[in-house]
């Protein structure tokens, strides 16, 4: 089986369904492994969390603020404790937080509290002055709508608090605290908000940063020169910087997206986007002022053929997947800038 980029483009171009077979044949999903990183909870201090929450609101049946602030003051685990009872976001319970109470709080501060809940567990928060008061409202906020429980809402719609633990109030967070949910029933709330989705967006960048991690060791190990842009850095000449650039951005010679995707719809949006940069690449006579290639992962990819065949087109067949990696300078105008052998 011959891949894309190991044959002239006109072959590609001729027949390209046994290249799309080809790069299909080398992509490998990891969707079940998933990168802990610095903010991981540990079941072990989330439980202990959660112990010290039930134990100062004697099962759920007191939710006074006045009680629960100082507990989550000193085991800032509880704090997201209380957020995932709500099954609210930072910003969301930020966003909550300023109707009910009227207290301003940025998305940035949510952010960082949450982050800090997460990264230090049980170490004592230091919130003096406004970062008290805003922490202060937000578990007002918390515990009023956990008292409050679901409300009527019009026929065709569903309430974020219909749920089994929050749907009625304290009886059923009580209810549920005291005899366990039932499974069918943590199963439904699971298929409503697929499981470790908060986690896996919270690490994305790891995920993704194992495959621009992968590029950077092989353009290395070369001795080649390039420029790894930052997220969200603006490239003069580029409407959205590149991931890679060779040699540098002053005199693009070579451009590779680094793209890992586990859904079709987003491999959709990054195929067009890779066809975009060969149109920024194409000149009148029909040149290319820069190479255009690019190194893919996850089983986005492996869905839509006629995607493949675009990619396969926009790159003039230089598609490359982590296990193809290994050639990615000897069938790339990269070899050209090769220091090292």
């Amino acid at each position: 089986m011959k891949f894309p980029f190991e044959v002239p483009f006109d072959q590609v171009v001729a027949a390209p369904e046994p290249f799309v077979d080809a790069v299909f044949s080398s992509l490998a999903s990891e969707f079940l492994i998933m990168p802990k990183g610095e903010g991981f909870v540990e079941y072990s201090d989330f439980v202990s969390g959660y112990e010290e929450l039930k134990k100062v609101t004697a099962g759920f049946k007191d939710l006074h603020p006045e009680k629960i602030l100082p507990i989550v003051s000193r085991f800032p685990i509880c704090f997201i404790v209380l957020r995932s009872m709500l099954g609210f976001t930072p910003s969301e319970l930020a966003y909550v937080t300023a109707q009910r109470i009227g207290e301003v709080i940025t998305q940035g501060f949510a952010r960082s509290l949450d982050r800090k809940a997460r990264t230090h567990p049980l170490k004592p928060l230091n919130l003096d002055g406004a970062a008290g008061k805003r922490l202060a409202a937000m578990v007002v906020s918390a515990c009023g709508l956990l008292v409050q429980g679901c409300p009527s809402t019009p026929d065709g719609t569903i309430h974020r608090l219909q749920k089994a633990d929050t749907g009625g109030g304290l009886s059923a967070l009580q209810n549920l605290a005291g005899m366990g949910a039932p499974y069918a029933m943590l199963l439904y709330e699971r298929f409503l908000g697929r499981p470790f989705a908060g986690h896996r967006d919270s690490v994305s960048e790891l995920v993704g940063g194992g495959l621009e991690s992968a590029i950077e060791e092989v353009l290395s190990v070369a001795g080649i020169s390039f420029r790894k842009t930052r997220r969200a850095e603006r490239i003069a000449g580029f409407d959205q910087a590149p991931d890679f650039i060779i040699p540098d951005e002053f005199n693009p010679k070579v451009i590779i997206e680094a793209k890992l995707t586990e859904d079709d719809g987003t491999a959709r949006d990054k195929v067009t986007r890779i066809q975009h940069l060969n149109a920024l690449s194409t000149l009148p006579d029909g040149a290319q002022k820069f190479e255009v290639i690019a190194c893919i992962a996850g089983r986005g990819f492996s869905v839509r053929r006629e995607d493949m065949k675009k990619l396969l087109l926009a790159t003039h067949g230089k598609v490359f997947t982590l296990k193809t990696l290994d050639r990615l300078v000897a069938c790339t105008t990269l070899a050209a800038f090769r220091t090292r052998d």
